[in-house]
């Protein structure tokens, strides 16, 4: 089972403009870490889950990690947001590690659109109550 990542989704204003910069960032799509993760080699086919409004909204697979030359790491990720059940989860800063048991299961096509078009705190509302 692989092992994931949360990151904040800093600078995102919704969801939807998270998908929009990962997807115009096709040869680029990545995230900045300070440190390279000890656990690298269990994060093969593992995924970063964004947190936005205080929840996990999506995930973005994750290809590999690369050095920036300025004492930095990039996380490379496929320029794509997978849409997840909303679960809350407290804001952090850096990275945290998610095992595959905690992970929030993926979320049909056809729903995506719905939901990014749902305020964030509606969302994190409904997933409380357990109607999403």
């Amino acid at each position: 089972m692989p092992l994931h990542l949360t990151k904040i989704a800093f600078g995102a204003e919704s969801p939807a403009t998270l998908r929009a910069w990962l997807e115009s960032h096709a040869d680029e799509a990545r995230a900045s870490t300070r440190y390279m993760p000890r656990r690298f080699e269990e994060l093969k086919g593992g995924s970063l889950y964004w947190i936005h409004s205080s929840q996990i909204v999506g995930r973005s697979p994750i290809w590999g990690f690369e050095e920036t030359g300025q004492g930095r790491f990039w996380i490379r990720l496929a320029p794509r947001l997978v849409a997840v059940r909303a679960v809350p989860k407290r804001p952090h800063q850096g990275w945290r590690y998610l095992e595959e048991k905690d992970a929030p299961p993926d979320i049909g096509s056809g729903e995506a659109g719905d939901l990014d078009a749902m305020p964030p705190a509606l969302l994190g509302e409904l997933s409380k109550l357990g109607l999403l």
